[in-house]
């Protein structure tokens, strides 16, 4: 498969609401169950001129064909004493899965951070997301911690959240 990893423009505003909304429903990986914290064409547009303005935010998109199928984004700090680290999220279409897609967003985002004074990468991943959990090892991740039984999947089942990061 062909795609593209890119920054994130405000033209993508429109398309990354409608595929967060996809992803959500199609996956318990996630924070938020579909339709939950709904974040409209408005509010990505507000994002992405937001981000890129912030020295250590970084959005990106995963595109094929002219359509967007992932995205992951680097939120950093203004603190003087968080300047150094950012926090790492990542989202893709279930049906691009296993292309590997994931793997590209994420040597891009390390790449940037090596390249901006980044030295801490963090982000948290769901304790059944072997496959994540895998991929974050092989770029360098570790496991820092554990939250047990820190989400509450709808049919009442709960899950620890690994907390990992990778330090340079």
């Amino acid at each position: 498969m062909n795609y593209v990893i890119r920054l994130a423009r405000a033209g993508d505003a429109q398309s990354l609401s409608a595929i967060r909304l996809q992803i959500d429903a199609e996956t318990e990986n996630l924070d938020r169950e579909a339709g939950e914290d709904f974040m409209d064409e408005l509010a990505f547009r507000d994002l992405i001129e937001a981000d890129s303005k912030a020295a250590h935010n970084l959005f990106l998109v995963a595109e094929t064909e002219g359509k967007l199928v992932g995205f992951s984004r680097c939120e950093g700090s203004t603190l003087k004493r968080s300047k150094h680290k950012v926090t790492f999220g990542i989202a893709i279409l279930k049906t691009y899965w296993g292309f590997g897609i994931g793997s590209e967003l994420l040597q891009h985002t390390t790449q940037w951070a090596d390249g901006n004074d980044i030295t801490k990468i963090t982000l948290s991943v769901l304790e059944t997301n072997q496959k994540a959990i895998l991929l974050y090892q092989k770029a360098g991740f570790e496991v820092e911690g554990c939250l047990k039984n820190d989400k509450r999947l709808a049919e009442g089942n709960y899950l620890s959240t690994i907390l990992m990061s990778r330090n340079t």
